[in-house]
């Protein structure tokens, strides 16, 4: 099982999926190597998992993070028909790169485990015929299907071309409030044993025993948002009501904290409240690094996925605009690796009308109001990515 992103880093987190996330395509997160033609994700399809003979849940273990230069060296599958276990596939995959240590640290799978194991390109033929064409669901789907496409490219010259789901998103969509999205959260919340091994069949197996009840709860709340579509007038009055709300809980919020703060700086001991939960105070240092010493330990170790975390956002906002030499942009755009899209809602915000000069004013005294075009805008972010793609 891989590293499962931060809440803080993924808008889904806040937001439920959308009801076009039930959707089948290619182009969703398609590699921009394969193709730099931008299309709408949204092509809709009646296909449901379980409208498939056959469902693989699929897992792996690699050397590293970045499907780029690390690679795979644990796969396997468990083949469902109509939600039923029916059989299991394994492999260890020796790797011709060395396994990070911070790899190490989570599946502790090492390099003299691996030493008599088939290569990838002896593996992936029988993965491949295992699941002879099926869809497959994982637990943060990218992930996996970015090493086995990288893997099928070098050993097969192509693209990896098959249905994915993603129980990450699918989870976040139906438990937004969970404050983890983990593979173990999500068995924890189904009743069954957290316990994670970070082994590919184990886990592969644990998210086949939540697969069916989380299925049934996402597309249950996605039947009840298209119940909703009719009553959008009243529910966009009901958003800013909520809205307005959780500002002025935010307020209260953040006030009393002020107060908290004050109590301990002047000596105030920890208070308990009938909960059990303990209000206390700690100091948090915080330090600024010199980037140009800290970048060298980073890259020279395995740090620097810990440590560092490209911004998208403003690499996005470089390439597109015109404070970039050509050759520079374009060796930005070729580092682009997957494609996205997320569709803004945004509330316009009135600005109240504003009063005419005198000179303005009607013949009969009466002002005339003038309403002023310029207005703030609050945009709302709603991810679009579909949990099931190609």
């Amino acid at each position: 099982m891989h590293p499962t992103p931060d809440a803080a880093d993924v808008a889904l987190d806040a937001v439920s999926a959308p009801l076009s996330s039930l959707v089948l395509n290619d182009t969703t997160t398609a590699t921009t190597d394969e193709s730099n033609t931008t299309c709408s994700p949204f092509r809709q399809s009646t296909t449901t998992p379980y409208s498939h003979d056959v469902l693989i849940i699929l897992d792996t273990e690699t050397t590293g993070l970045d499907h780029k230069t690390e690679e795979l060296i644990e796969v396997a599958a468990v083949k469902l028909v109509k939600g039923e276990i029916v059989d299991t596939f394994s492999e260890l995959v020796k790797p011709t790169v060395p396994i990070r240590g911070s790899s190490f640290s989570i599946h502790h799978i090492s390099e003299a485990m691996l030493a008599d194991s088939p290569a990838i390109a002896d593996v992936l033929p029988n993965l491949l015929a295992f699941m002879d064409g099926a869809p497959f669901a994982a637990h943060n789907a990218i992930f996996d299907y970015s090493f086995i496409n990288e893997a099928h490219k070098k050993a097969m010259g192509s693209r990896w071309h098959v249905q994915r789901i993603d129980t990450l998103e699918m989870y976040r969509a139906v438990f937004p409030d969970e404050p983890s999205h983990s593979l173990s959260s999500m068995l924890a919340r189904f009743g069954f044993d957290s316990t994670v091994t970070h082994r590919a069949l184990d886990d592969a197996l644990n998210l086949a025993k939540c697969y069916g009840r989380l299925w049934e709860l996402y597309v249950a709340q996605t039947q009840w948002q298209r119940t909703q579509l009719g009553q959008i007038p009243y529910l966009v009055e009901r958003y800013l009501r909520l809205q307005k709300a959780c500002q002025v809980l935010q307020a209260e919020m953040s006030d009393l904290k002020q107060v908290f703060k004050l109590h301990f700086a002047e000596g105030g001991k920890p208070i308990t409240a009938s909960t059990g939960e303990m209000l206390v105070s700690q100091n948090r240092r915080q330090y600024e690094y010199d980037y140009d010493a800290v970048w060298p330990v980073l890259h020279a170790t395995d740090l620097v996925e810990r440590g560092s975390k490209i911004n998208t956002r403003a690499i996005d906002k470089l390439i597109d605009s015109n404070s970039l030499a050509t050759d520079i942009r374009e060796q930005l755009k070729a580092a682009r690796t997957l494609m996205g899209e997320n569709r803004n809602i945004t509330f316009i915000k009135p600005t109240p009308p504003t009063e005419k000069p005198q000179s303005e004013k009607a013949e009969d005294g009466v002002e005339v109001p003038e309403v002023v075009a310029e207005s703030s805008a609050e945009v709302i972010e709603a991810p679009t990515e579909a949990i099931i793609s190609e």
